[in-house]
């Protein structure tokens, strides 16, 4: 919720209005780096971020963006008075003047409209704050540039403050980013390809006309650099560009999640053999027809899902051996529980007692998929993903399935005591 103070963050003073000056302000009331691109693309990160202590920093400066947005404004505004009454002044911007009044609109010095094209949001929260510090780096680079063309004192210093703040919010984000622990170079979640990213192509060769040739630094030589000849001079040579490393190339595991993906695996691999002996005592505790049925149809899934496990393996070049899976078995304990303490109950309750342990074993078994599948996709195991994405969508599927045949015992629980009432 906003609520707007008739006070300006900080109070401006013009003593010597300059249309044409303020023509230059409109850069950062409407421009690509102005203040309502600031406050619109930190609000709407803040809207869209579920890490709250993150939100509450975006939103925070969002806010103080729209307050610097008035500021601007009112500050522009008073540069612009005489466009109002005075030719010459108005012959200054003729947009301004006459289709504005003398006053500030959506636009920037150059008389384009403002427009979201402007905004930064990718919903990846680091990748937001990268972008936010250069935000602001270059509306610092802004109003360094208006200052330096500015004559006016009360304006010099209202600029000076904008100026100071964006060093402030350079700060905040970049304090922020850093608190989030992540390497500098890990943006998204699927890896490059090793070798290839650590290879700088020589891509301009030869002397230039004013004496330019090939330079070394930090950022082509040293740590894990590999300086790489032009692939076009490559391409165009006897032999194949053997040096380039190919986008396909096989990745290399340094941080063992080949290891955890097989350890995923086996351990659902026994997870799933438990439930094709369990599946079997469920269903022939149900009570209802459509239970009964969907307990069946899931062991047949189930069964199936085994295999895929085993083809899993079998991409892998590993035995398809399976590890102790606690977690599983204390379900299937629960649900053994829940058949025994159901003999005494009635039809209804029962069977929602049965599909509330059942669930708990789907939710179980979705995390377990949910896991492995994220590890083969950063591994690039295309077909073990496509196994196990398969398998996760019929246990999301069978989860969907007991939801809709609990909503209806539910429906019949009730009726005993609604026919009561109304007797």
């Amino acid at each position: 919720m906003y609520h707007h103070v008739k006070k300006l963050m900080f109070t401006v003073r013009v003593d010597e209005p300059d249309v044409r000056f303020g023509n230059m302000l409109l850069e950062q009331f409407g421009g690509a780096n102005g203040e309502l691109a600031a406050a619109m693309q930190y609000s709407i990160q803040g809207l869209n971020c579920e890490d709250p202590d993150r939100k509450d920093l975006l939103m925070d400066i969002g806010t103080e963006e729209l307050s610097h947005l008035e500021v601007v404004g009112t500050l522009a505004r008073m540069h612009l008075k005489p466009a109002k009454f005075d030719r010459e002044a108005a012959e200054a911007d003729p947009l301004i003047a006459i289709a504005g009044g003398g006053g500030v609109n959506l636009f920037n010095s150059q008389g384009d409209a403002w427009t979201a094209d402007y905004l930064k949001i990718t919903g990846e929260l680091d990748v937001d704050l990268r972008s936010n510090i250069a935000a602001e780096a270059r509306a610092k680079i802004v109003y360094e540039r208006l200052i330096n063309f500015c004559d006016d004192a009360g304006t010099k210093e209202a600029l000076q403050f904008l100026m100071t703040r964006e060093i402030t919010h350079m700060k905040a984000f970049s304090a922020a980013l850093e608190s989030m622990n992540k390497p500098a170079f890990s943006i998204g979640r699927i890896a490059p390809t090793p070798g290839l990213v650590n290879q700088f192509f020589n891509d301009s060769t030869g002397t230039g006309d004013h004496g330019e040739i090939d330079t070394r630094g930090p950022w082509n030589e040293g740590s894990d650099w590999v300086f790489t000849e032009s692939p076009a001079i490559q391409a165009g040579g006897e032999t194949a560009p053997s040096a380039i490393v190919a986008e396909s190339s096989s990745p290399v595991d340094e941080a063992g999640l080949g290891d955890l993906l097989i350890d995923q695996l086996r351990d659902i691999l026994h997870a799933e053999k438990q439930l094709t002996k369990a599946l079997p005592k469920m269903a022939e505790a149900a009570r209802f027809d459509q239970l009964r049925e969907l307990f069946e149809q899931h062991l047949t899934e189930t069964e199936a899902q085994v295999e895929r496990i085993n083809e899993c393996f079998g991409l892998l070049g590993k035995l398809a051996r399976a590890k102790p899976c606690k977690g599983m078995a204390g379900l299937v304990e629960e649900g053994q529980e829940v058949i025994a303490e159901g003999e005494d109950k009635e039809d209804a309750a029962a069977d929602l007692a049965l599909i509330g342990a059942a669930q708990r074993v789907e939710h179980y078994e979705i995390a377990g998929y949910s896991t492995a599948r994220s590890l083969a996709q950063q591994l690039r195991h295309s077909q073990i993903v496509n196994l196990l994405a398969k398998s996760l969508a019929e246990e999301e599927n069978a989860d969907q399935l007991l939801n809709q045949v609990a909503r209806s015992l539910m429906s019949i629980a009730k009726m005993p005591a609604a026919i009561e009432r109304t007797e």
